[in-house]
Formats: C-alpha cells, sequence, structure tokens
C-alpha cells in the first residue's frame, strides 16, 4: 500500500507542470521579422516565409492550405493553430492523425501534456505508465481514455466508409456536447467549416479505439476510406483555384495536399501548380527526401511553383508562433473572405 502511494505521488510528481500554448495575439513579433530581414542565415530564410504567408493572406483568390506533422501541437503550439482558423488564415488542413487525435482531441477531452525531461529514465517512465515525447510528458491511462472516446463516437455513427475528413467533423460534433476544453483545433474547424484530413488517421491513438469499434462489430463497423480522403481534398485544389501552403513539417501530410496538383490532371482538369509554398523543417536533404522532397524539387513533379517558395530548416516550435505572430499583427487576413471548404461536401 505504501509502495503504491509513493508511486501515486512520484507520478503525480512527474506531471506537475503542464505545457502551456503560446498566444500569438498575445505579442507582436513583427519588429523581431523585421529585423531579421536584414540578418542572414535561417533568420533571413523566416523573414522571407513570413513574407511569403503574408502574401498569401494579401492575394484574396489565394485559398491556404495548413499541414501539420510532428508534434507541435504538444509541445506548446495547439493554440497558434487555432487562432489561425479563428481568423480566417487558413483555409483546410492536412494533418498526422497524432497532431489531430492524440494531441488536440486529447486536450479537449480536459486532458494536458507535461513538461519533462528528454534525459528521464524511460523505464521508470514506463512504471509509471506515462509516455515520452521528447522532453514532453503524456499519462497514458488519459490517452487509453481517448483512444475509448474515439471507439464510442465510431459506435455511435451508422456503418459506412468515412473519409477522415468526415469522421473528424463528427468529432467536432460531439465536442461541441462534450468538450472540457473549449476552442481545440477539431472544435474550432467545426464552427468555421475549415476541413481537417488526416490521411494516416489510424496511425494515432484513434487507431487502437477504431479497432476495438471493429472487433465488437465485425459486421456492423464503420471504416475510413482514404481514397475518399484524396479525391476530396483534390477538389478542394480544383474549387481554390490560386493555392498556398504553410507546412509544419513534412511527411504524408506534405506530400499529400501537393499530390493534388498531378491527381486534379490526371481528372482532366486544369490546375495551377500551388502558387506559395512555406515549409518548416528539420528534415534532411541527403538521403534524397527531406520528409517528403524540397519545394523546388517538388517543382519538377509539377506540384509546386519555385517563384515564392522558401524552405526555413528550424524546429518548428521556435519559429511558428513568429511568423504566425507577424501575419495576425500585419492583418492582412482583416476582411479576408473565409472560404467554409467542408461545406462543399453537405
Amino acid at each position: 500500500m505504501i509502495k503504491e502511494k509513493a508511486k501515486d505521488n512520484t507520478k503525480a510528481e512527474l506531471l506537475s507542470r503542464p505545457v502551456e500554448h503560446i498566444d500569438i495575439t498575445s505579442f507582436d513579433a513583427r519588429p523581431i521579422i523585421d529585423s531579421m530581414r536584414k540578418m542572414s542565415f535561417t533568420s533571413r530564410d523566416l523573414a522571407r516565409a513570413s513574407d511569403i504567408y503574408n502574401m498569401m493572406l494579401e492575394d484574396k483568390s489565394c485559398s491556404v492550405f495548413l499541414t501539420l506533422a510532428g508534434s507541435t501541437s504538444a509541445a506548446g503550439c495547439m493554440q497558434v493553430y487555432v487562432d489561425l482558423v479563428k481568423n480566417g488564415m487558413v483555409d483546410a488542413i492536412v494533418a498526422t492523425g497524432a497532431s489531430i487525435v492524440d494531441m488536440d482531441f486529447f486536450e479537449a477531452l480536459g486532458f494536458r501534456h507535461y513538461q519533462g525531461s528528454q534525459f528521464a529514465d524511460d523505464k521508470e517512465l514506463r512504471d509509471h505508465y506515462i509516455d515520452r515525447i521528447y522532453d514532453t510528458y503524456i499519462d497514458e491511462e488519459e490517452l487509453q481514455a481517448c483512444d475509448h472516446t474515439i471507439k464510442l463516437i465510431a459506435d455511435s455513427l451508422p456503418a459506412k466508409p468515412y473519409s477522415s475528413r468526415e469522421f473528424i467533423r463528427e468529432m467536432g460534433r460531439w465536442l461541441k456536447q462534450n468538450s472540457k476544453k473549449k476552442n481545440s483545433l477539431i472544435e474550432t474547424a467545426f464552427d468555421y467549416d475549415v476541413p481537417i484530413f488526416c490521411p494516416a488517421f489510424t496511425d494515432s491513438s484513434a487507431g487502437f479505439g477504431l479497432v476495438v469499434h471493429q472487433v465488437e462489430r465485425p459486421d456492423n463497423h464503420l471504416t475510413l476510406d482514404s481514397i475518399r480522403d484524396f479525391r476530396e481534398l483534390t477538389e478542394i485544389k480544383i474549387k481554390a483555384g490560386t493555392s498556398g501552403l504553410l507546412m509544419v513539417g513534412g511527411g504524408v501530410p506534405k506530400n499529400f495536399v501537393q499530390d493534388t496538383v498531378v491527381c486534379a490532371e490526371i481528372l482532366g482538369k486544369e490546375v495551377d501548380m500551388h502558387k506559395y509554398a512555406v515549409q518548416i523543417t528539420v528534415a534532411d536533404t541527403r538521403d534524397g527526401a527531406c520528409s517528403s522532397s524540397t519545394l523546388k524539387e517538388a517543382c519538377s513533379w509539377g506540384k509546386v511553383d519555385t517563384t515564392y517558395e522558401q524552405m526555413v530548416f528550424a524546429e518548428a516550435t521556435s519559429v511558428i508562433p513568429l511568423l504566425a505572430s507577424d501575419a495576425y499583427h500585419r492583418g492582412l487576413w482583416k476582411g479576408r473572405e473565409k472560404r467554409r471548404f467542408s461545406k462543399m461536401f453537405k
């Protein structure tokens, strides 16, 4: 009994410092970006990336796609993405399942991420049922509660194929009635009809919940249709016309949104390459990938124009708040028409 109490106390101590999400409206990054424009190396790259993002917002014909990979949402950037949606600064989102479920939906249920240490004893963390993302901790028991909630939502829906966008919208509808923390990215996107796609949706806590849903309902379960994801996102690109990409990380979300140009062409539709593109990444190019090609390389595939593109090789939590705050305070988003692309599929 004493051992169990000591174990509980140790876990409580390890999970005692919640991650706080940065508020881009509370500080004005314009002077920093203006100064960086006169510097060199990554600073000047970031300033040019900020200029390109502001060009996307100023171009009234441009629809902006945000892609999210990595763990920036768990690390304190969740509110950044919420504010971009709320203020009409992005029109569609393509993300990893972890960004949407393990991080955003998880916190909407009232759970938190915690500051920890990358030097922790991982065996000890496992003993306390604590998962680690570099120097950030998650309570595994709470994560399993998140899995279970995904299952409950799936159980409540008609058994049919869903695109990830469609299922995430149902998650948003559920949160409208049940969320413990308001203004999550999922719920905000639901409110503003901003579609969220997760092409690899089951590579997250959603996967565990949906597996249980399928096992318990072998003849009456829903499925996720990744081909429909691709078709729907391509339809958005066709309708959007001029488009810009703001990409945090790379991987599947990045390649997925870029491929819409090629898919539209194969469908016999004439669409322009993505006119504007910014990618923030720490990935390397020497393995021939850079987590799904550099932006210049994507031009050879007919995906991204190279006139207004900028790679920023930096850890995203250190630069995306500056870029977003700069754009917020320059105010080029004011009066910009909200696309409400989710309404295309009602």
